[in-house]
């Protein structure tokens, strides 16, 4: 059951101690403190650049903390596949590399499928996978039997990808932090960027609600954040929101006849926890709120919404009118948005959760009597291919995005930090950064900058 007082809490989420003075100067600003943010971040420290981290809130205290902690390659849009090879590539080394703990374990994931839909999804997978060489095995509903002893008989296909695995990421991620701060990096928690400035058009300078930084280069990497912060600076990103919903859950005195590894169903995604329980969340089912934004972007994301129909639920309500609200444009001495919401922590879907527990409870009789112990919502930021966007952006010199991480923004995010480091620096990139531009959208092409005011009058 899902009561008052099992909602809106993230289990366990590690602090990580900010910096008591903002630095007047640094190489790099990184905006965000997720996934993306914090494993740029770290590689930037690694190379020796100078970089400063500023987060609004807490390190991962939104999605990179709420998300079921899967690290996967199967499932992926084929554009993405080097970039999620590489970066569970990068899972494997993280704690010999830089003397930190992740929780991360490679267990292999297995999907089970029983309608005819989610096989034909389950077999392109396959396919794609193949063709990028992951050691896939097609189950048969026997060998679903043998791997997940007294599951429903009416899987009929699985899939198993066995270099797939887990990791916590209420652990994972300060984790990265920490080991950035080692490296010299800064980090200022609780500091809001309200904006950038530019001398000579490019980068010069951020200005956060406790001073400004100079800098050479900013990476806005703020999740759902990142397109009202940059359209406030005159720079357009198409990127909408979904709402999804996870929860922990214990089985009394039945904690280890579950699967150690990750594993999805038709209505939910399963993942054991190191603290003895299990995450699980609605599959194949998230809400995509309507707001003023679904409309200026319709033409955008019409047709990842044909395509996509099946795992969407609209809703229109609240969130409408919070957006038509909210404030679209500051100047760099006035309070922001971010200042206002340190942490967003949206209502978890009740109805979601309840089909996702049903689901699970179906398919794996063990779990009948698993009880939650929390449930909370996450906030994804995606773009309207599915596929992030980490580049820079060439009508501002010095500004990069990495955002629109469409939901894979954890396992990916080691492999996106990477990456963005690159790019920053001009060095020779592990993958091709040509799926990830930021002008492969019809809008961003027609972009040019404006001049946000600088200061209020």
């Amino acid at each position: 059951m899902i009561n008052s007082e099992t909602r809106g809490f993230v289990p366990s989420l590690n602090t990580v101690a900010s910096e008591s003075d903002l630095p007047a100067e640094t190489d790099v600003v990184v905006i965000g403190g997720g996934t993306a943010g914090v494993s740029t971040a770290l590689f930037l420290a690694e190379k020796g650049v100078r970089v400063t981290l500023c987060e609004k809130g807490e390190i991962a205290a939104e999605q990179s903390s709420r998300n079921w902690g899967w690290t996967r390659q199967m499932g992926r849009d084929p554009l993405e596949m080097p970039l999620t090879i590489q970066s569970l590539n990068l899972w494997r080394t993280l704690k010999d590399r830089f003397g930190i703990e992740t929780g991360y374990k490679e267990t292999g994931i297995v999907y089970v499928c029983e309608k005819n839909w989610e096989i034909e999804q389950a077999q392109g997978w396959a396919r794609t996978g193949k063709d990028h060489g992951l050691p896939l095995r097609e189950l048969t509903s026997r060998e679903i039997a043998e791997m997940v002893p007294g599951i429903a008989t009416s899987q009929t296909y699985g899939l198993h990808t066995a270099t797939d695995g887990r990791a916590e990421p209420a652990l994972a991620v300060p984790a990265f932090a920490e080991a950035a701060i080692r490296l010299g990096a800064k980090i200022v928690t609780r500091c809001a960027v309200r904006g950038f400035e530019k001398s000579g058009g490019a980068i010069s300078a951020v200005v956060t609600e406790r001073g400004t930084i100079r800098c050479n280069s900013v990476v806005v990497a703020g999740g759902v954040w990142t397109r009202p912060f940059l359209r406030n600076m005159g720079v357009h990103l198409p990127q909408l929101n979904i709402i999804a919903a996870a929860a922990r859950v214990e089985v009394p005195g039945n904690q280890h006849n579950g699967p150690d590894f990750p594993m999805g169903g038709a209505a939910f995604g399963l993942r054991k926890r190191s603290d003895g329980g299990y995450t699980v969340g609605p599959r194949n089912i998230n809400i995509a709120p309507i707001t003023p934004d679904s409309f200026r972007l319709f033409s955008d994301y019409l047709p990842v919404f044909l395509k996509s129909w099946r795992e969407l639920r609209l809703r229109f309500g609240k969130d409408f009118f919070d957006e038509l609200m909210s404030r679209k444009r500051w100047s760099l001495d006035q309070v922001t948005p971010f200042e206002a919401v340190r942490v967003l922590n949206p209502d978890p879907s009740d109805w979601m959760l309840e089909r996702a527990l049903k689901g699970m409870r179906e398919t794996l009789p063990a779990f009948r009597d698993a009880k939650v112990t929390h449930a909370w919502g996450g906030a994804i930021d995606a773009t309207a291919d599915g596929v992030p966007v980490i580049d820079g952006v060439a009508q501002v010199p010095g500004l990069y995005i990495a955002a629109g991480l469409s939901g894979h923004g954890f396992g990916a995010g080691p492999a996106v930090g990477q990456l963005m480091s690159e790019l920053v620096t001009g060095t020779d990139t592990t993958v091709d950064p040509t799926p990830f531009k930021y002008n492969r959208f019809r809008s961003t092409r027609r972009f040019a900058p404006w001049e946000p005011r600088q200061a209020s009058a």
